[in-house]
């Protein structure tokens, strides 16, 4: 149908040549002389626009197969992007695994809500893959939150955008010892805090877990200080950060396979019934 719809003005134009000439041969009197004169000069008149809308309806069809195979192109590009993106995260995560000292079970996201005081993150994996509650999870760029409720196949995290979220931190190179937590809203904005102002904390250093608490292990990355802020009437001073996972765009993860020593939990307790 398309090829005789390219066609169909050649057809109609031969068909009044033709018929033009037929005329002319056959017939030699004045009234038809005229007619030859107007029909030649019609034609004329005639071809220009013809052609111009013949090309006009080329061009609007080759632009239309150009802009698909655009939006194609596009989209393959797009595909290319997000497996070398991921080709990325996996190779930095299997960097992690080869040098970590401890365990790590590989996780993928498969649910969030980020988007709430109360967030949390869902993970492929749960009490048949030997994960429990209070491990840590962390990415290729470094913490991300700690596992809190925990069934057969499905793990609920708690991520540092929490507002329960805490964590004890350390700013690297220094004896700087704080509690990192989230105060909202910026997704990725921690603060860390009960740092004595006599240390000298600037932006740019980075922040990782201290291993204090016995809650997590040392060394983990948190993020990176952006400011640092007196507190009046206190001599300590409020560290701002900038979390190093972006929580919105990790799709990949592990959960580190960290127990409490329970002798010192055991002597934590002690003393809080003791007091």
């Amino acid at each position: 149908m398309r090829k005789l719809n390219d066609i169909k003005d050649y057809i109609i134009t031969a068909i009044i040549l033709i018929f033009a000439v037929a005329l002319m041969v056959n017939r030699h009197d004045g009234s038809l002389q005229n007619i030859r004169k107007i029909s030649v000069t019609a034609l004329s008149f005639l071809e220009q626009p013809l052609s111009n809308f013949r090309v006009y309806r080329q061009a609007v069809s080759t632009n239309t197969y150009l802009h698909r195979q655009n939006i194609l192109l596009q989209d393959e590009l797009s595909r290319l992007r997000s497996v070398e993106q991921q080709n990325r995260v996996l190779r930095s995560l299997l960097n992690i695994r080869e040098q970590s000292d401890l365990p790590l079970i590989p996780v993928k996201i498969v649910a969030k809500n980020l988007v709430s005081v109360n967030s949390f993150i869902t993970i492929d994996a749960g009490l048949n893959n030997e994960i429990e509650p209070g491990m840590p999870v962390i990415n290729s760029d470094g913490l991300i939150g700690m596992t809190i409720l925990t069934d057969n196949n499905y793990t609920q995290v708690l991520p540092y955008n929490n507002s329960v979220f805490r964590v004890s931190a350390i700013v690297e190179g220094t004896r700087a010892y704080g509690i990192v937590s989230w105060p909202g809203p910026a997704s990725r904005e921690l603060i860390m805090e009960f740092v004595p102002e006599t240390i000298d904390v600037i932006p740019g250093q980075y922040v990782l877990t201290s291993g204090f608490t016995n809650q997590f292990p040392a060394g983990i990355p948190i993020g990176e200080v952006t400011r640092v802020e007196p507190n009046e009437g206190v001599d300590t001073q409020t560290i701002y950060l900038n979390a190093f996972t972006d929580l919105s765009t990790a799709s990949e993860a592990f959960v580190v396979v960290f127990r409490p020593d329970t002798t010192i939990n055991n002597l934590i307790n002690d003393q809080i019934e003791l007091f």
